[in-house]
């Protein structure tokens, strides 16, 4: 899924039992039938769309699919009609750049990045989902929670753990007095995939395409178990893997950003001469490891702590394409005592978005309401993986004191789905490839596209040719790679390389003096 990065490193001894109460899971009965009424498009607020030539407008869906006559949502959407004849037009292409709790109002313009126009024949939506962005009622519940210079994430004393779980509470408690207790109750995977089948009644759509990205293809694989017969084509770009929804999944993802980080720096070693943090990995690793040190006993600016660098630090462990302003930022701060790259770079997350992120997560599926198993779990992972699992064991706190039952999640089952088109990079850390390998078994109508020894997470499509063109191919005539069989990708691209960093002035004035003619030779 396709987490915000929230914060850095940690270890934890208080004995006190902490609990919650148990909620219990929410009946499965059938939703009664709705009918939402038709989309009024007008002009988009946003200057993005505007520019593209989008229309917005907004879908009304119940808030509660088993009582469609009681209050009601209102999903942000918007359109991208498509640009070919009315003959060729291939229907409505859903987006989702998953979170969950990311914004998709934007996801519109995606259509446009399709190489050979493969694109064209769709009217892309982008749309907000429940709670999230534009949408009405958004969930807020502290702006101020991801501020600078938190208590470090590592519970290395019962003081500084209690200091966590205090906040985790608190926040959960905020969200239960802001916010309507009808918004909290129905935020799971299965209202967000009912109101995609909402928005595709309102757009008269007898079938969607969709392109989903992160927990984006958790929607889609629930949509395609819900609602095969809805389905035309699906483009799943880093799968979550549904039998680790969502707790182990978070355990999972600690181990996989920890072995990307360390990637990192045996990239940032083979460039000392560009970010001098150290020759070898091991180096550049203990330079890190001091840096952190020395911000939790002064932070840098008083505002740059160790859990804004290694959220910082994070990012890289997402995306290649990172990986020069990341090492900017570092070297600055570590060689220079500087804080502004890393200060420009921490985007503390927008409270809506992380606000439906725990209301997804915490009521898809019951998490551990016994603070003593998440202490150990996470204190075995962090042996494991010691950069990032406190952070996300504290991200993920609030769902011990969640204030809205939880569900069981949907048993994933794609045999309905005729035709998907996966795509994944094998060092993904957000959604580890098992995932892919396991959901590509669950869709027999599905074929695989891995990227071996890439680390970055759903960006497709990015100027990878090989990877591009199939998406492109898929979209202009349905053709999937041929499916091979076993626990397999079907076809594998190359990832994109590993960027450079801009030579140094006195590399470039060499550079050049290389290049000039020999004088004095024939």
């Amino acid at each position: 899924m396709r987490r915000a990065v929230f914060a850095a490193v940690a270890v934890a001894t208080l004995a006190s039992l902490v609990t919650a109460p148990v909620a219990s899971a929410a009946p499965a009965t059938a939703p009664a039938a709705y009918t939402p009424p038709p989309v009024a498009w007008g002009q988009c607020d946003n200057a993005g769309l505007q520019a593209a030539g989008a229309q917005c407008g907004f879908v009304t869906v119940p808030l509660d699919y088993s009582n469609p006559g009681g209050q009601k949502a209102q999903l942000a959407v918007s359109r991208i009609k498509h640009k070919t004849p009315d003959a060729q037009y291939q229907g409505v292409m859903l987006t989702n750049p998953g979170g969950p709790g990311g914004s998709g109002l934007t996801l519109s313009r995606v259509g446009a990045n399709v190489p050979n126009h493969a694109g064209d024949a769709y009217d892309w939506i982008g749309f907000d989902p429940r709670g999230v962005g534009s949408s009405k009622p958004a969930l807020s519940c502290d702006n101020g929670y991801t501020s600078f210079d938190r208590p470090s994430y590592v519970p290395l004393t019962p003081s500084l753990e209690k200091t966590w779980l205090n906040r985790a509470k608190g926040y959960a408690e905020d969200c239960a007095k802001k916010n309507p207790k009808a918004l909290l109750d129905n935020l799971k995977t299965t209202d967000s995939v009912r109101d995609m089948d909402s928005i595709r009644a309102a757009l008269g759509a007898d079938q969607i395409n969709f392109y989903g990205y992160s927990y984006g293809t958790y929607l889609g694989q629930v949509y395609g178990t819900m609602f095969p017969q809805r389905v035309r084509r699906m483009v799943l770009d880093s799968t979550v893997d549904p039998r680790d929804v969502w707790y182990q999944a978070n355990l999972n993802q600690d181990v996989a950003f920890d072995r990307n980080i360390n990637i990192w720096f045996g990239w940032l070693a083979k460039y000392d001469s560009t970010y001098h943090l150290g020759k070898t990995q091991a180096s550049v690793k203990a330079t890190v490891d001091r840096e952190l040190v020395k911000l939790a006993l002064k932070p840098a600016g008083g505002q740059i702590g160790p859990d804004e660098l290694t959220d910082v630090i994070q990012q890289a462990g997402y995306y290649q394409l990172t990986w020069l302003d990341v090492a900017d930022a570092l070297s600055a701060i570590v060689t220079k005592g500087d804080p502004a790259g890393v200060k420009a770079l921490y985007e503390s997350d927008s409270d809506n978005g992380y606000a439906v992120y725990l209301g997804v997560q915490c009521t898809d599926v019951q998490w551990p309401t016994n603070w003593n198993q998440w202490r150990l779990d996470n204190w075995k992972t962090f042996l494991k993986a010691p950069y990032f699992t406190w952070q996300n064991a504290w991200f993920n706190a609030p769902c011990v004191y969640w204030p809205a039952k939880a569900s069981k999640p949907v048993q994933v089952n794609g045999k309905g789905v005729q035709s998907v088109l996966m795509i994944d990079e094998t060092l993904d850390a957000a959604t580890p490839y098992e995932g892919s390998l396991e959901v590509r078994s669950r869709f027999p109508g599905a074929s695989l596209i891995a990227e071996p020894g890439g680390t970055s997470h759903a960006i497709t499509p990015r100027g990878n040719a090989c990877v591009d063109t199939k998406i492109a191919d898929y979209l202009a005539t349905g053709a999937l790679p041929a499916r091979k069989p076993g626990r397999t990708a079907d076809v594998e691209c190359a990832p994109l390389p590993q960027p450079q960093p801009a030579p140094s002035a006195s590399a470039q004035a060499k550079a050049k003096a290389d290049t000039l003619p020999l004088l004095g030779h024939l």
